[in-house]
């Protein structure tokens, strides 16, 4: 079986890739990291960025690692595809992934993609108080990512490109893992 990462910034794309993807492939199944409460959890995403030897293992993925390692043993499947922040970076996860890919959506689309999916129902108010949230404080970690996730990841696809060729390369790349 081949465990196969996903990775992107917040609404860049990781679950929409993943969900296509597990509907194409037979013999596939995914497990999404915001499906799981972990202890260790960041509360204070600024603090746990400029902590930055430790970031990424202060998770503790054992829930995560455990679902993993069942899927393995059922033998029921060729593909384990996960929608999964932190590519080799955490040390419970990283001897597991055979692949990670990061999809690198420029901000600007990933900030448009979360307002329009998670601030449907928002007053302007909130939109605008998110927006000063993003600048000063949450801005920090989304480029952390791409300093530290990107660089480490397998492959990177230009999360600009159309839904169907992010999935096209996405699938090329798991035929070749």
């Amino acid at each position: 079986m081949k465990i196969i990462a996903i990775g992107a910034v917040t609404a860049g794309g990781k679950t929409t890739v993943v969900n296509a993807i597990k509907d194409m492939l037979p013999r596939t199944t995914s497990l999404h990291f915001d499906d799981y409460s972990f202890d260790g959890e960041v509360d204070d995403f600024t603090k746990w960025v400029s902590k930055r030897e430790e970031y990424y293992n202060a998770w503790d993925l054992s829930p995560l690692k455990a679902d993993v390692e069942r899927i393995i043993d059922s033998g029921e499947y060729d593909y384990l595809l996960l929608d999964y922040p932190f590519a080799y970076q955490n040390k419970m996860m990283k001897d597991y992934l055979d692949c990670c890919i990061f999809i690198d959506t420029p901000l600007d689309i990933a900030m448009a993609r979360r307002v329009l999916r998670d601030m449907k129902e928002s007053s302007a108010d909130d939109i605008h108080n998110e927006m000063n949230t993003y600048l000063n404080f949450t801005r920090n970690c989304y480029v952390q990512m791409q300093t530290d996730i990107l660089p480490t990841s397998d492959y990177v696809i230009d999360g600009a490109k159309k839904l169907e060729d992010i999935i096209n390369e996405t699938m090329k790349i798991i035929s070749t893992c």
